[in-house]
């Protein structure tokens, strides 16, 4: 299973994320315990800010998700949390990244089996398209789950390929860098996938070295098994999965997912 695309609406150490994570205290701190697999850490701390705060309490919804699809577990409070933002948004922005953000619990919940929740997803992040502006920085984000639900629900790559594409060149544009390793990444995925290995492995090595450079440890397990799976040096790929092994044990088995592949081939 490859990772199913998770970056919330601040995108740390990009140079302006759309939320300001790195002008802001509390942000660094959260992006340091959220990088970490720390999500219910990083989630108390922006509580007392997201109870009057719509942009702080789709920050905590973010990171809520995050945990969801991550470990598999907390959907509950990840639901809570969207509500409470959904009910701060006033401003059509507001309204569209709450919209965004219950599209993109709503393809998670499909996407791991929870429940088919795909009608919901396509239907809330066709209401983030008509709320908000062209020039959002929000709107990358948006292009890229619409893009996942074209890659790994509607099963259409040349969808999913194109708003790949708008999510990058618009990541790119806003200093989203966080989402710029995302969306390598599941551009290489569609590489790999139609056979493109040269393409894949440039893909997978420029989200692996942006995450990296971000500190986005959760992140660097996924990207370094990914890379590994289209090297052609059978050792190279032996040594990335390994490390890939290690870190995920460091975190305490998370990517779930990613674990129970590591330790089938280990």
């Amino acid at each position: 299973m490859r990772e199913t695309g998770l970056p919330g609406p601040e995108e740390p150490g990009g140079g302006g994320g759309s939320l300001g994570e790195d002008d802001d205290p509390l942000g660094r701190a959260v992006w340091r315990l959220r990088s970490r697999a720390c999500w219910e850490d990083a989630a108390a701390l922006l509580a007392p800010r997201a109870a009057q705060d719509a942009a702080a309490a789709l920050r905590r919804t973010a990171v809520l998700t995050e945990r969801c699809v991550f470990t598999g577990e907390g959907w509950s409070a990840a639901e809570g949390a969207l509500r409470e933002a959904e009910a701060l948004a006033t401003a059509d922005e507001e309204r569209g990244a709450a919209a965004c953000e219950r599209g993109h619990l709503a393809y998670a919940a499909t996407l791991l089996g929870v429940r088919d929740r795909a009608d919901e997803a396509r239907s809330a992040l066709g209401r983030a398209a008509a709320l908000l502006a062209p020039q959002s920085p929000t709107r990358p984000l948006l292009d890229f789950r619409r893009g996942l639900i074209a890659q790994h629900l509607s099963e259409n790559p040349s969808d999913a390929t194109a708003a790949f594409q708008r999510a990058h060149a618009g990541a790119a544009a806003h200093g989203h860098r966080l989402l710029l390793s995302f969306t390598w990444r599941h551009m290489a995925a569609v590489a790999e996938h139609d056979g493109r290995l040269t393409e894949a492995r440039h893909g997978f090595a420029e989200s692996l070295r942006i995450r990296e450079e971000l500190g986005y440890l959760v992140g660097i397990a996924p990207a370094l098994a990914s890379l590994a799976a289209v090297l052609p040096d059978v050792a190279e790929a032996a040594r990335l999965r390994a490390e890939a092994l290690r870190l995920v044990r460091l975190l305490g088995g998370v990517p779930a997912w990613l674990a129970e592949r590591l330790r089938a081939t280990a």
